[in-house]
Parts: C-alpha cells; structure tokens; sequence
C-alpha cells in the first residue's frame, strides 16, 4: 500500500507526463495520435522507476501502435522534461505500459448493450 507521499507524487508524475506527451512530444511528432491519456502512474518507493499506464484511442490499430513506440522511444526525452518541472534529486527511470482497461471497458459496455438490446425484443 502507497503511503500519502507516493500517492501524491504518483499524481504529480501522472500530471506532468501527461503535459508533457500532449503538448512537447506532439510538437516534436505531429504523427501521435489524437487521444492520449496517461491512465495510472506508480512509482516506486524507492524512487528508482515508475510504470507509467499510457491508453491510446484511434481506430487505426497501426497508428495506435505507431503512437505507443514513440512515446517508448522518448522516455529518456519525457524524463528530461520531467527533470526541469519535478523539483526532486533524482528521476525515476520511466516505463511505459500500454494500457487496454479502457478498450476493455468499452467492449464490455457493447456486450451489455447487445444483451439489453437482445432482452427487449
């Protein structure tokens, strides 16, 4: 269980990330897709890595996965831009996960709409 600091800074990271994937990688690749949510962000108590839970929405599965290397390929630029904005002595090392909760959830949402849907006729 996360102690109040590293939920806070799990939050502060998740942020950060997050505006910087938005606003300094998409000038950088103007290819990354429209929809990109920074959806959990753990770091370590040690402070030495952090997963980072990255969802990705676009209907073209090539540009989705497009969009997830480069975004893995950049961690070392993400953690630079993190440097200058978190006022900690170090940066943890960042791994970015593809997250698929949300593609998960929407299936679900579908199926429960065809039962419904199939339970009214």
């Amino acid at each position: 269980m996360k102690n109040n600091r590293g939920k806070r800074l799990s939050g502060e990271f998740q942020k950060e990330i997050s505006t910087v994937i938005s606003q300094k990688l998409r000038n950088k690749y103007p290819a990354l897709s429209a929809i990109i949510s920074v959806t959990e962000c753990d770091v370590a108590p040690d402070l030495k890595s952090a997963k980072i839970y990255v969802s990705i929405f676009d209907v073209n599965e090539e540009k989705k996965q497009n969009s997830f290397e480069i975004i893995k390929q950049n961690a070392g630029f993400i953690r630079h831009e993190l440097s200058h904005v978190m006022h900690l002595r170090t940066v943890p090392e960042l791994r970015f996960i593809f997250d698929e909760s949300m593609e998960h959830g929407a299936k679900i949402d579908r199926i429960l709409e065809t039962i419904d849907a199939n339970k009214d006729e």
